[in-house]
């Protein structure tokens, strides 16, 4: 009946694109790759990492996580349960939680100031060390031996 059905002549590709497009279309640009944490799935990773940096961030996120779910929930199941005991009770646990987040990120803070500062006293003896040793600045003579 149709002279179309039954020949492929008048058909158009609607999935393929013709050559000219093909020659027109720019090359698909590869994404960089990107090394990340666990590459290899056993924390090899995690080695690089100070070990007291590496406690604090993970004993933080824990505090962080539980802090953020027990403020969120205790109003809601004193509101919508009418749990009045338990529900400020959550929130005061979630609030105490929070508190222990900041301790802990400010106590690894002062270990790494602290631990900056005996770096910058050693480099400062050191130095001292040397000037005192053989520097005698431009103008100055040696010591006589």
């Amino acid at each position: 009946m149709f002279s179309l059905d039954e020949d492929d002549e008048g058909e158009i590709s609607v999935g393929e694109s013709s050559d000219a497009e093909r020659e027109m279309t720019p090359d698909i640009p590869q994404a960089p790759s990107v090394k990340s944490f666990d590459d290899g799935g056993d924390f090899e990773g995690a080695s690089d990492v100070d070990r007291g940096t590496l406690r604090a961030f993970v004993v933080a996120v824990i505090y962080a996580n539980a802090a953020v779910l027990l403020v969120a929930l205790g109003p809601m199941v004193w509101f919508f349960e009418g749990w009045s005991r338990i529900g400020p009770a959550l929130f005061v646990v979630g609030l105490l939680a929070g508190i222990r987040t900041y301790q802990t990120y400010r106590a690894w803070e002062r270990s790494r100031d602290e631990d900056a500062e005996a770096d910058a006293e050693v480099a400062e003896t050191d130095g001292n060390a040397e000037t005192d040793e053989g520097d005698f600045g431009p103008d100055a003579t040696p010591p006589e031996t």
